[in-house]
């Protein structure tokens, strides 16, 4: 009489006393692309959307166009706010001086100077409330997040205020953003979500 197999089960990570650290989620086996650390949990990216894709590309396209020199514009990458929590924003503006290794998993907070985050469904508590906590905790001077409403992109800008250590809106962005800092920006948002023509129209 043969026996059936065992139907295979996944297998979760158990995570030790006091959860993960940010250097676990560099050894942690079979984890999933864009696994990101908070708070001593690992914390899993849902499926994609359309409008998040075309965001992170947008912005990381157009700021990598104006940003100085010294500065340098990374899309989904970590990083080390404590030993708890190692978030992966959708793009970051770094000092382009902490690129020191071609294989680094990485960056210092100190280093990030613009963090931005782009809201999908099950990421809208963590954009909105706990990241940007923890970003000002850590010295990011600013802070976008952008969200789709309606079809349309809007991005809402926050600068840290260094007597309260708590980021503060400074201005809601539509159809078209331009700020000052911490380079001058002017772009149309409206790129976001339009249509890419065809390149020979009947």
């Amino acid at each position: 009489m043969s026996i059936e197999p065992e139907a295979s089960e996944p297998r979760w990570a158990v995570p030790p006393e006091g959860g993960w650290t940010a250097d676990d989620l560099d050894t942690l086996p079979n984890l999933p692309p864009h696994t990101e650390l908070i708070d001593g949990s690992l914390v899993f990216v849902s499926p994609q959307t359309l409008f998040r894709s075309r965001a992170v590309d947008f912005f990381t396209w157009q700021l990598s166009r104006v940003a100085p020199p010294e500065l340098e514009v990374v899309r989904e990458f970590t990083v080390d706010i404590d030993r708890y929590n190692r978030p992966e924003p959708d793009v970051i503006v770094i000092d382009g001086d902490v690129i020191e290794d071609p294989n680094q998993t990485r960056f210092p907070a100190e280093a990030v100077r613009l963090a931005i985050e782009v809201v999908s469904p099950e990421s809208r508590s963590r954009d909105r409330e706990t990241k940007p906590l923890k970003y000002a905790r850590a010295t990011i001077p600013h802070y976008w997040r952008v969200e789709n409403h309606d079809g349309r992109a809007v991005v809402y800008v926050f600068e840290r205020e260094p007597a309260t250590g708590a980021y503060t809106s400074t201005g809601i962005f539509h159809d078209r953003m331009k700020v000052s800092v911490p380079f001058p920006v002017d772009l149309d948002l409206t790129a976001i979500t339009a249509r890419r023509r065809s390149a020979n129209p009947e």
